[in-house]
C-alpha cells in the first residue's frame, strides 16, 4: 500500500470512530436527544426555520425518515409548525422555546467536551486541524453515501 493510501485508510477508520463516539455523546448529553435530532434542531436554529422538504434534501434524507424525526421532535414540544408569512400554503419547521433551551444546553456540554478533550493540543495543531475539517467538509459529496 501507498502512503497516501494507507494515510486515505487511517483518515477513514478514523473519522468512523469519530462518527461513532458522537453518536454515543449525543444520548449522554441529553436522554431526549439522539445525534440526528441535535443536528436537525441546530439546523433549525441557523437558518431561522425550514421547510420539512428542505430538511430532506439538504441531509439527501428520504422524506418518510424526516418526517419521522420531525414527528417525534413536535410531540417532545422541541419544533412546531408555523405558516410561512409569504405563502400560507407552507408550513415552517422553528424550535420552540423547550428546543432551544434542549439545543443550547446540548452545544454547551458537546463545547465543554470538546475542549476538555482538545485542551492539550497546541494552538498551531488546532488551528491546522480547523482548517483540515473545514476544507474536508467542504468538498463535494461522490453521492455514494459513503462520504
Amino acid at each position: 500500500m501507498t502512503p497516501t493510501e494507507t494515510a486515505v485508510e487511517t483518515i477513514q477508520r478514523e473519522m468512523t470512530t469519530f462518527a461513532r463516539r458522537a453518536r454515543a455523546s449525543a444520548g449522554r448529553m441529553h436522554p431526549e436527544l439522539s445525534l440526528v435530532s441535535y443536528t436537525l434542531l441546530g439546523h433549525l436554529e441557523e437558518r431561522g426555520g425550514c421547510r420539512a422538504t428542505d430538511l430532506a434534501a439538504h441531509y439527501a434524507l428520504d422524506k418518510s425518515t424526516v418526517s419521522r424525526q420531525v414527528a417525534a421532535l413536535e410531540r417532545s414540544g422541541l419544533i412546531e409548525r408555523r405558516l410561512d408569512p409569504e405563502d400560507h400554503r407552507v408550513q415552517v419547521l422553528h424550535l420552540t422555546e423547550a428546543g432551544e433551551e434542549i439545543l443550547a444546553q446540548v452545544t454547551r456540554s458537546r463545547r465543554a467536551a470538546f475542549r476538555e478533550r482538545l485542551a492539550q493540543w497546541a494552538e498551531e495543531d488546532l488551528v491546522r486541524f480547523a482548517g483540515y475539517l473545514e476544507r474536508y467538509n467542504a468538498g463535494t459529496s461522490t453521492g455514494t453515501g459513503e462520504d
